[in-house]
């Protein structure tokens, strides 16, 4: 093709209009809109006249095969953006409450609860025996009744909400009082000293960072007190020289004064449990029977269900915070109400709580694991890929026993044909594969990764070594990667 100078190559370029009347483009105008094609497409002839401006394009026969080329491209293009950004991962870093992976997951039985709720009506705030409207919180709160002593019980969108309803509700306009080794930062650079400011409270601090005593309560509390706040240390513990207030004490200060005391829970641990790495965290059926007049906590770390804050206690005051108007602002969907309830049914059939995926992860013995971790591993080796079984250190995250470790098995890839590194970011953004590098090498911790992934992971390896050979190698159908 001649052209003689620079402005015929920019006479090559078509008008958008005369891009969308080819057969091609008429077909793409059908599947994704024309608007969105025509959008698309001029962006792109955009670029292709910023290179020409820049010189980068100087051959009219490479721009002609870029324009005829167009048509597939923008197919591609399209097709990427319409992909779902929020995707399945696999989690084998031997973290259980993984807050960036979308803490507990939850089981098959509430998935199908949630998708039957979500493609339909329901009796969300509707009593059907009765033909007249209900509360939203019928559909768990008898549940969370039967399973801890507790007079009545509400849900907003998660546990920081809660915290700040109780003390909008309770306290606003009075002091609440916290112990100073209690003023922590929780996921996200919250602060609970920022929660209570916004809820309009005021922070009294009581006692020291590493000890606080019932005279240092005794001191402070007044007319001007709204109530009394104990918080969860999420994911930190000061250890050596301290000193905590023990909780009856609190109640009985409390109950003398005429004041509400309330414990942020945080990890939502329902029951004492004789697991090693529980050992030291409160559950919230003692702190209710011990007299906390509320408690809340989270429904997506160890209760085992999806994100919500959840607030049990007296009933009097469960009213109070369903009154308040910000009650609506944070309230949850029938999806979580779904959610929620199909995982108190799961803990209510199961032995203190442990039916749940987290917490049959947690209680997985090694010997279930082993023949797992070692199939794995074989296959893996059959593939090419040389590897150790390691024994590792599971932890439970989400804040949960920050001091406990679990004991697990994983694999360790040994490879010299690229750096661990490389291969922990290939496993990650090609096939959704989340490991961790530990002394140099890629660790794949099983205790975290569902069984019926097991196979996933070693097709992932399968698809790593045939991309070393054929770049062109598809993609795994079981995972959309995200785009970068």
């Amino acid at each position: 093709m001649a052209v003689s100078n620079e402005d015929d190559l920019f006479r090559l370029l078509p008008a958008v209009g005369q891009l969308l009347q080819k057969s091609e483009f008429e077909h793409l105008s059908q599947r994704f809109g024309r608007a969105r094609v025509k959008a698309v497409a001029q962006s792109a002839l955009d670029k292709l006249r910023d290179r020409l401006h820049r010189a980068e394009i100087v051959e009219p026969e490479e721009l002609s095969e870029m324009i005829s080329n167009l048509g597939a491209r923008l197919e591609t293009s399209l097709e990427a953006s319409l992909t779902p950004s929020l995707i399945r991962l696999i989690n084998a870093t031997g973290v259980l409450i993984h807050t960036n992976l979308g803490r507990a997951p939850l089981s098959s039985h509430v998935a199908r609860a949630i998708l039957d709720l979500a493609t339909g009506y329901s009796n969300l705030e509707y009593k059907v025996e009765e033909g007249r409207r209900g509360h939203r919180d019928q559909h768990f709160e008898h549940r969370l009744k039967s399973l801890l002593p507790c007079e009545a019980a509400t849900v907003c969108n998660n546990n920081a909400a809660a915290v700040f309803l109780i003390l909008n509700t309770l306290a606003a306009g009075k002091e609440v009082l916290v112990s100073r080794g209690e003023l922590v930062e929780i996921g996200g650079s919250f602060r609970i000293p920022a929660i209570l400011e916004k809820s309009g409270a005021k922070l009294r601090e009581v006692g020291t960072t590493n000890k606080t005593r019932i005279s240092d309560y005794q001191e402070v509390i007044s007319e001007q007190t709204g109530l009394i706040l104990k918080v969860h240390p999420s994911n930190y513990r000061i250890i050596g020289f301290t000193a905590q207030v023990r909780s009856q004490e609190l109640v009985e200060l409390a109950n003398r004064a005429s004041v509400p005391l309330v414990e942020d829970a945080g990890s939502g641990n329902l029951f004492p449990s004789r697991h090693v790495a529980l050992s030291r965290e409160r559950a919230i059926e003692s702190s209710l029977l011990e007299g906390f007049d509320l408690v809340c906590f989270s429904g997506d770390k160890l209760l085992g269900g999806p994100q919500a804050g959840i607030i049990a206690g007296r009933q009097s005051l469960i009213e109070e915070i369903r009154k308040n108007p910000l009650m609506r602002v944070l309230r949850v969907d029938k999806l979580t109400y779904a959610a929620l309830e199909g995982t108190l049914i799961e803990i209510e059939k199961g032995e203190s709580g442990e039916a749940t995926p987290i917490w049959k992860m947690l209680t997985t013995p090694l010997s279930e694991l082993e023949p797992r971790v070692q199939h794995l591993s074989s296959r893996l080796e059959a593939s090419g890929w040389t590897n150790q079984i390691v024994s590792t250190r599971a932890l439970l995250g989400g804040g949960s026993a920050p001091e406990e470790s679990i004991p697990s098995l994983g694999v360790r890839i040994e490879t010299t044909s690229q750096s661990p590194n490389a291969l922990e970011r290939s496993l990650r953004t090609r096939h959704g594969v989340i490991s961790r590098i530990e002394n140099d090498h890629v660790i794949l911790d099983l205790l975290t990764v569902l069984p019926e992934q097991d196979d996933q992971i070693l097709f992932a390896f399968r698809q790593i070594s045939n991309q070393a050979v054929d770049s062109a190698t598809a993609k795994p159908e079981h995972f959309s990667p995200t785009r970068e």
